[in-house]
């Protein structure tokens, strides 16, 4: 080979390396059911959770490990990407795993607003009473135990990603599930952005440079949603088959949150606060499932039957429920929460675009 040939084949690797900069140190997630990798099987704070067991986690990891999903979820896809390991719950660090390359906080049924809040309504079906103040208390007990060990723990921090969310949805599911109407829902919208934005001012104060504010999914095309709130109406249904008036409860949400979001960032400069469009990037498969491979994008994989494959009596786990053979066709795996396929796909749509605002610093290392 000669010289010049060597020379350009030199230039052009320094180009690559060049553009994919060092990745994070670290991902701190926070939230609920949607980013949770066990916190809540070890929270006990349900006697044997369906999570616990098979079907759940069938398709990548091969057994449960608490995550509400067959496979893996937004957050491990954003860990593979960016070649950290998977994040380990918050409350397996008991058992002697270390914090280094990050924790997740997330917890399954968690709210934005304090349990408190809702207890004070009369609504009791609350699955734990963890909140996202809780997962904060959680985040500053590791970080005062990481800055003991680290001389470079302000960089360390300022070169970690956090994810807040997506938390927010339980909060309107409580209510929702026990027969609140979208008009007093609309009410609470504004308390659970202000704690939202009040747990990420929070962040940046304990050190957090670049973080990553999730909206909320289109619940109207859930089938937990379409199985609770269905109607003959066929008005009240997209083309798409989702119940329009739920959705557009989300997208009133999350609007509140990137405004609410827009003021953050002239509070904090210093700071790059991302808004995920979590909605936008499902949304797409609903639009057109068959690009993204899906052949059912309504019905549950997992349930104990009925029109959406959702039965509350029977839900995915429980006595009389069946499984779909292959749950890489379906978004939705449970009723309630989405498949490892469709969290795929939302997760990169945020990794490569065009969903995320701004886009993210660092390119993932490996495209997923």
């Amino acid at each position: 080979m000669s010289i010049f040939m060597k020379t350009i084949i030199f230039i052009y690797f320094l180009s690559l390396v060049s553009c994919h900069p060092q990745s994070y140190n670290a991902i701190f997630s926070f939230g609920d059911s949607l980013a949770d990798t066990g916190n809540f099987l070890l929270s006990g704070a349900m006697t044997f959770p369906v999570i616990g067991k098979l079907p759940y986690g069938e398709t990548f990891f091969k057994h449960a490990t608490g995550r509400c999903s067959n496979g893996r979820l937004i957050v491990d896809f954003f860990a593979e990407a960016y070649g950290l390991p998977l994040l380990p719950p918050y409350l397996a660090l008991k058992k002697g795993i270390k914090a280094e390359n990050g924790v997740n906080f997330a917890t399954a049924g968690a709210t934005a607003i304090s349990a408190e809040y809702f207890y004070s309504k009369n609504i009791t079906i609350l699955w734990t009473n963890v909140s996202l103040t809780h997962q904060l208390g959680w985040f500053q007990q590791v970080k005062a135990n990481i800055c003991a060990i680290r001389k470079d723990c302000r960089e360390y921090l300022k070169k970690s990603l956090f994810i807040v969310g997506e938390i927010g949805g339980n909060d309107y599911n409580y209510p929702y599930f026990v027969g609140g109407s979208i008009k007093q829902l609309k009410a609470l919208v504004p308390a659970v952005v202000e704690t939202i934005i009040e747990a990420t001012s929070v962040l940046i104060e304990e050190g957090a440079v670049e973080l990553v504010v999730p909206g909320n999914l289109p619940i109207g095309c859930s089938a937990v949603y379409l199985t609770l709130f269905g109607t003959p109406n066929k008005d009240a249904y997209d083309k798409n088959g989702c119940l329009k008036a739920y959705n557009a409860f989300s997208k009133y949400h999350n609007a509140k949150l990137k405004l609410a979001i827009e003021d953050l960032r002239k509070e904090y400069p210093q700071a790059k606060i991302i808004y995920a469009d979590y909605y936008g990037a499902a949304k797409r498969f609903y639009h057109a499932p068959k690009h993204y491979g899906f052949s059912n994008t309504l019905v549950a994989c997992c349930g104990g039957g009925g029109p959406y494959n959702f039965n509350n009596s029977a839900r995915c786990g429980h006595i009389g429920y069946k499984a779909c053979l292959d749950a890489s066709k379906f978004t939705n795996w449970d009723g309630i929460h989405l498949t490892e396929a469709a969290y795929y796909h939302i997760a990169k749509g945020l990794l490569d675009g065009p969903f995320t605002s701004p886009p993210l610093t660092f390119p993932p290392i490996k495209q997923i």
